[in-house]
């Protein structure tokens, strides 16, 4: 099994980071695929915390290759605080490459970012105004600034001009703002380039070379599949492609390089910003899901709405990704509830109930989730190591989700630990029982 996707089943914040990590411990290289400092990654070791924006999950394992890919878009001055913060805490990162041919967020991205969102008013799309959307608008418009630029002083001078011109009337507001002078932008992306050179290099070939020599290679996801651009709750998505399809784009791949696509998803549902959210929950029961399962944005520490399990949208993804096999996380957040509602339809606003996933926005911005109920469970499951030690019906919730979707799970979490984690048979036989010693 060479090429494994790891995407986010559900609207991002499934908790991909712990489940990359642990993969990684096996794995000779990870990849990042798309996305920018909009992500983020939670993964606890060895009781520490650590917050990844950019770096590849794998960066905590030393000698791992990893891999920010050509479908990255990196703000250098979040890449190299994220660099200067691991090296103080002792994390090796000399494994790291970052591609040529990824796009740089500049500082009129940011700009054009946060000044779009407040026109928007009450109709924002809820972006993190981390200028992630105009850096991918400029990649498409072939104005975009890349990595190899940096190492170039009159090429990169040429093309942050060529960039800016388009822009002056939006940008009329913020002319003398110094992070717009050519000069100053120019100078300070030169100085993260000398900062960054050594890291920079083919990334498609060596992710390639590591296939051709059969060795695993994970590709890693941001966001999730209902903020893809194209598939998701448009215009309430992200700018990039977060499904497994986007790797190959994303990393410099074939398709035949893929061999498993896994999505991660929590035992219920979260999103962060505006958006149709059919099984969102409020009241006391949001409030306490919430705090039970510390729902607040990583990158920009914003409360998430939660949900009951959304199963037509995790089908959704389920097919969108051609999914081999689930990961569930946050399990635990849900021990003490009597009963557990899961959405198995939709109800549109006319009375028709929908079995599939709407692909028509006014129909699923004014849907709602209709539900089955299952029995809940009270006891404490984050010592669980192995399936049977949950309560049966813990089991029973896994195997009504994993037979809804049609596709077995590999993976549980039942706490935020690394080590708190649940290798189903079907887990340890898709990935081998070397990376699941002990369970």
């Amino acid at each position: 099994m060479p090429g494994i996707v790891i995407v986010g089943a559900q609207w991002g914040d499934e908790g991909k980071g712990k489940i990359t990590d642990l993969l990684a411990e096996q794995a000779d290289a990870v990849v990042r695929f798309q996305g920018g400092n909009n992500a983020g990654h939670t993964i606890v070791r060895d009781g520490e915390t650590y917050k990844l924006h950019l770096m590849p999950s794998g960066i905590l394992h030393p000698g791992k290759l990893c891999v920010i890919g050509n479908g990255v878009v990196i703000d250098p001055k979040i890449l190299t605080d994220e660099l200067d913060d691991l090296r103080r805490r002792n994390v090796d990162t000399s494994s790291l490459r970052i591609s040529a041919n990824a796009h740089l967020i500049m500082p009129y991205h940011m700009l054009l970012d946060h000044a779009g969102e407040i026109k928007l008013g009450r109709l924002q799309i809820g972006t993190t105004r981390r200028g992630i959307g105009p850096c991918y608008a400029d990649k498409a418009a072939r104005l975009g600034i890349r990595v190899q630029d940096l190492l170039d002083e009159k090429i990169l001078k040429k093309k942050i001009v060529a960039a800016m011109e388009p822009k002056r009337l939006s940008l009329r507001d913020f002319a003398r703002d110094p992070r717009l002078d050519l000069q100053t932008m120019t100078e300070e992306y030169l100085t993260y380039g000398h900062r960054i050179k050594q890291y920079i290099a083919d990334t498609s070939r060596l992710v390639l070379e590591r296939l051709d020599e059969q060795e695993l290679v994970v590709f890693e996801g941001a966001q999730g599949t209902l903020l893809d651009i194209d598939h998701g709750t448009y215009p309430f998505v992200t700018s990039s492609n977060p499904i497994a399809g986007s790797a190959t784009i994303g990393a410099g791949i074939g398709p035949r390089d893929i061999d498993e696509v896994w999505g991660i998803t929590k035992a219920y549902s979260t999103r962060v910003g505006s958006g149709p959210f059919p099984t969102e929950v409020e009241g006391a029961l949001g409030d306490e899901l919430r705090e039970r399962g510390a729902e607040f944005g990583t990158t920009t520490g914003r409360p998430r709405r939660v949900g009951w399990l959304d199963l037509v949208a995790l089908r959704y993804a389920a097919r969108l990704n051609s999914l081999t096999a689930l990961a569930i996380t946050k399990l635990d957040v849900l021990s003490g509830q009597p009963t557990l509602s899961v959405c198995t339809r939709y109800r549109a606003n006319d009375g028709l109930e929908l079995e599939h996933f709407p692909y028509h926005q006014t129909v699923l911005h004014h849907s709602v989730g209709e539900y089955e109920e299952l029995p809940g469970w009270s006891e404490d499951i984050s010592e669980c190591r192995h399936e049977e030690e949950l309560p049966e019906t813990a089991r029973d919730y896994l195997k009504y989700i994993s037979a809804f979707v049609r596709a077995p799970i590999a993976l549980i979490s039942v706490g935020p630990g690394r080590d708190q984690v649940i290798w189903t048979e079907a887990g340890k036989r898709m990935y081998g029982s070397g990376a699941v010693a002990g369970s």
